[in-house]
């Protein structure tokens, strides 16, 4: 059925995509990096600002509104963070994703072809049977097809809530801060 160089290029093609995915998961870790230390150096920065704020404070009206001041960036600037953290994860996911579902349809279509070789050679009156495989390989790709569509919709729709949430959380600062 398999000869050895079908095996040598499915071998082949195994380790150029786990290479892919090693290179897409270091993409990934480098941004997260670059993320970590703008973060770092923006924390620093403002903290030296702020204190400077502080030891030039008067009295304690001028305390409060300086706190009331640094609060709502603060919690701006932790969604926006948030927002790069999820947007650098969701889309190493995706490439993953990506990936995945190839593999698995490179895989569907050298399956069939291996099944469609062996039909060919079955004997005389097996032909109900390799259609009943055939039609359970082709329910089995259907129900593949459904899940990942499922799971897209699901990322989707967990996207828009995390969106929501983070809209929600923003106005709750602002309103907090207008109060005070």
């Amino acid at each position: 059925m398999l000869t050895a160089e079908q095996i040598v290029a499915a071998q082949k093609a195994n380790i150029e995509t786990l290479f892919g995915l090693t290179q897409k998961a270091f993409e990934g870790v480098e941004k997260l990096v670059e993320l970590n230390v703008q973060a770092t150096k923006a924390a620093l920065s403002e903290s030296a600002n702020s204190t400077q704020a502080l030891l030039s404070v008067k009295d304690a009206q001028e305390l409060l509104a300086l706190q009331a001041g640094l609060f709502q960036p603060l919690a701006e600037k932790t969604v926006a963070y948030s927002r790069h953290l999820y947007d650098i994860a969701a889309g190493t996911g995706a490439e993953f994703g990506k990936a995945a579902e190839a593999q698995a349809s490179e895989t569907q279509k050298k399956f069939l072809a291996v099944v469609d070789n062996a039909s060919k050679n079955a004997p005389a009156g097996s032909e109900t049977a390799v259609a009943v495989f055939k039609s359970a390989i082709s329910a089995s790709n259907n129900a593949l097809e459904s899940v990942q569509k499922a799971v897209k919709q699901a990322t989707e729709m967990a996207e828009a809530n995390f969106n929501t949430v983070t809209a929600s959380a923003v106005n709750a600062t602002k309103s907090a801060a207008k109060k005070r």
